[in-house]
């Protein structure tokens, strides 16, 4: 691979990287608990941006278990976010034909 070539693929990965963390910031992402009982909506870099609970979770008795549900759906909504942006990551990467195994910076 020449360095001129080298230098143009470099630049171009940039751009998208820029476009790539634009897409992810705006998507949103959904975790579950406890069977759907507990709900949350989380931007890709995330930004929580609502919660939703079934109304039977709100017994005084049961508090525990939903902040245990809460932190539940968090973590959730999380990995499915994580896992979004390795994704179109590894997209970008088959795209710009770079060697197997080149990990980005971040």
């Amino acid at each position: 691979m020449d360095f001129l070539k080298m230098m143009k693929q470099a630049k171009q990965m940039q751009e998208q990287m820029g476009s790539l963390q634009e897409e992810i910031a705006a998507v949103a992402v959904e975790g579950t608990a406890g069977g759907g009982m507990v709900t949350l909506t989380m931007t890709g870099k995330g930004e929580l941006k609502s919660i939703r609970i079934d109304p039977s979770m709100a017994k005084p008795d049961e508090v525990e278990i939903l902040e245990d549900l809460i932190l539940a759906a968090h973590h959730d909504a999380k990995a499915k976010a994580e896992a979004l942006l390795q994704q179109k990551t590894q997209e970008l990467m088959g795209g710009l034909g770079l060697p197997a195994g080149f990990k980005l910076p971040f």
